[in-house]
């Protein structure tokens, strides 16, 4: 049967955060892709990812655990991503409260972020399409926020054209992913320095979402709008003067939560906006 580990609902003081890919779950992930790839040597995975896993930090864990994803998986990364797509449990049926267990999947978009544009690892069959499905599926259980990045970087317009559809899936995680994965300083990640210089490839996903149904999906809107006012304030705040044009009580808290770096830095003109935003 397929499963995660138990997890706490939220970052607990003084447990690390890195125990969430600790030894248990790697023998559990270990058992879901046996599960669905009767081939898969459980034990030899388990033995050599947990050895010296100790001080490894929970980014470090991902990684590590994604490159003996591959070592022991088929060595074409096609076949490899779908046993792990074949593996995923059910998808999260909410977007709040789902605490930390959705961490699990983290190595699996790390394999997707190291090896999902690797020509060669695929029988030099260009693996761009299947690593778009694998991230689809992925961000119903946990974020690829981060693992979309290098495919925004390498493949730009390919990228930015698959956004644009799933801008408009009925999926809430997927539209989230839309917004998020293209911010251009999304913390703990490498910047997307095409978009700091010019966010206009962003500007119709952020028009799409702005009144999204889902504050999950608002949330990230907001955070990519101050990301924006950080190296085009001008274009942040003009972004957000048109939006207030009618704006319901929810694109008004997208408009105040996008400006509040601006106006702690005292700029007038988005503490004038944040103010008829009220």
């Amino acid at each position: 049967m397929l499963k995660i580990p138990d997890a706490p609902m939220s970052i607990q003081k003084g447990i690390p955060l890195k125990l969430i890919l600790d030894k248990e779950a790697i023998i559990q992930l270990a058992k879901n892709i046996s599960f669905v790839y009767p081939p898969f040597n459980e034990l030899d995975f388990s033995t050599e990812t947990c050895h010296n896993i100790e001080d490894l930090s929970l980014k470090e864990r991902s990684l590590h655990i994604a490159k003996l994803l591959k070592k022991h998986l088929p060595n074409v990364y096609s076949q490899a991503i779908e046993i792990l797509l074949e593996s995923l449990t059910s998808p999260l049926t909410k977007t709040e409260g789902n605490g930390l267990a959705g961490l699990f999947y983290m190595p699996h978009c790390s394999f997707i972020e190291q090896f999902g544009l690797d020509f060669v690892y695929n029988n030099n069959v260009d693996p761009f399409e299947i690593s778009m499905y694998a991230q689809s599926e992925l961000t119903k259980r946990f974020t690829c926020e981060y693992s979309i990045r290098p495919f925004i970087v390498s493949e730009q317009k390919r990228t930015m054209n698959q956004l644009y559809i799933w801008m408009k899936d009925s999926n809430p995680h997927l539209r989230r992913l839309c917004s998020e994965g293209t911010r251009p300083r999304l913390p703990w990640s490498k910047k997307i320095d095409s978009f700091i210089l010019n966010p206009a490839p962003c500007i119709p996903i952020l028009e799409q979402l702005k009144n999204d149904d889902d504050l999950y999906v608002r949330r990230s809107v907001a955070n990519h709008v101050g990301d924006i006012a950080k190296d085009n304030l001008d274009l942040a705040l003009d972004l957000c003067e048109k939006w207030l044009d009618n704006a319901s009580v929810e694109l008004k808290w997208v408009i105040r939560h996008a400006l509040r770096n601006p106006v702690k830095r005292n700029i007038n003109r988005a503490i004038e906006i944040r103010k008829l935003a009220k």
